[in-house]
């Protein structure tokens, strides 16, 4: 009896330790988003309080605050992520040519550059930025270290066209046969894939690149199923909901369900910011080749049909994270496409934007009314998205 509880006792303290060594290496760190003030559906408000209609949004919860350092050769240092930027973009350039600036580059001394992946360059994101439409009002980064070209006007291109590229092909199409890049439009603030080729001429697309060093490990999670409903990311530090209850809700509804949520014994359950569920998307899958969401299979992911009924769809994730665009800049919310990010055009659904891009849906609407269509490439509305609750792990 003696030797059994002995044994018992050595598998628990093993066990501990290892939870702990995993815990406290976090190689992954979420930067905020930035954002300080609160909003209901439609207008700028005073903090909520806790059991209050729009507790739990971004600005509700204080993680690891964006700060830089500007090393004067230019390079800039995030402190948070451990990653080095380089300041300046330069002009823009193909895809092939990324790479062979980052293989040749001894900027600030330095000759292990890289080409950034989705992940690391939307670490950069702040969602303090504004804009309206096609005309940026604030941008998506930090403009006192990093230079953000916008898109120039003269030469007959939107303020929005100054789109940065990363290292992340799609491995599905876009627009039914297009080879897709992701990027990130640091001036309207949302991920999407950019077609690799231009259309009419099947020449090189162009765009803008920000070369990146350290933390090879950035981006990379490190799954644990609990066996409880819960998944734990020690790469991040945080812990998710397993699986989704299957019910779409609007803004307000998916604050409330996390705030309420008991799972797993815990309470301190919340809604994910923007950059929070980004970093569980993996962009290895893709319902056009895996037949799933772009998530890892140790997740489960209730399955939809898409606006026109056709299954093998997967839902749009709501995030805390109001996105700051039009003539009512309070009345959206970022949301994370784990299934396709479909538009309609020229009267065909399609995948526009690719699974894994990060746009925005309306707060609040008719729920008879939705989906709905938006903006030059149709993007389907949902309004009434899907919940996967996030939560810190505590030491």
């Amino acid at each position: 009896m003696k030797n059994s509880i002995k044994k018992e006792l050595v598998v628990l303290i093993v066990f501990v330790s290892v939870f702990y060594t995993a815990a406290a290496q976090i190689t992954y760190p979420i930067v905020d988003t930035n954002v300080s003030e609160f909003y209901s559906n439609n207008r700028v408000i005073s903090e909520p309080n806790e059991g209050e209609a729009f507790y739990g949004q971004d600005g509700t919860y204080t993680g690891n605050q964006p700060s830089y350092t500007d090393n004067g050769d230019g390079t800039i240092t995030d402190n948070v992520t451990g990653l080095m930027w380089e300041k300046d973009m330069g002009e823009k350039m193909t895809y092939e040519a990324a790479f062979s600036k980052a293989q040749q580059s001894n900027l600030g001394g330095h000759s292990d550059w890289r080409v950034p992946t989705i992940k690391e360059l939307y670490s950069l994101i702040l969602f303090t930025g504004q804009v309206k439409g096609a005309k940026s009002n604030k941008l998506f980064i930090d403009t006192d270290y990093f230079i953000q070209p916008i898109g120039n006007t003269n030469i007959g291109e939107r303020e929005i066209d100054a789109q940065t590229w990363s290292s992340t092909e799609y491995v599905g199409l876009t627009m039914h046969s297009d080879k897709t890049i992701f990027g990130v439009n640091f001036i309207d603030g949302r991920i999407k894939g950019y077609p690799k080729f231009k259309k009419r001429t099947q020449t090189a697309n162009t765009m803008y690149f920000r070369m990146v060093r350290g933390n090879t490990d950035y981006g990379k999670n490190n799954f644990i199923d609990n066996g409880d409903g819960t998944v734990s990311d020690y790469a991040t530090g945080l812990m998710w909901q397993k699986a989704d209850d299957g019910k779409a809700r609007d803004w307000e509804g998916a604050l409330a369900y996390s705030e309420d949520l008991e799972l797993a014994g815990y309470t301190d359950w919340r809604l994910p910011d923007a950059k929070e569920l980004q970093s569980i998307v993996d962009y290895s899958r893709s319902p056009q080749t895996t037949n799933s969401p772009a998530i890892d299979p140790v997740f489960s992911t209730t399955e939809i049909k898409d606006p026109e009924g056709k299954s093998g769809q997967y839902p749009f994730f709501w995030t805390s994270t109001t996105h700051l665009d039009g003539v009512n800049p309070a009345a959206g919310a970022v949301y994370i496409a784990f299934g396709e990010g479909q538009g309609k055009m020229r009267n065909t659904l399609m995948d526009v934007h690719g699974a894994g891009c990060q746009r925005s849906d309306p707060k609040s609407g008719n729920k008879n009314q939705y989906p709905k269509y938006f903006g030059p490439q149709g993007d389907v509305r949902y309004v009434y998205n899907y919940v996967r609750s996030v939560r810190t792990i505590k030491l």
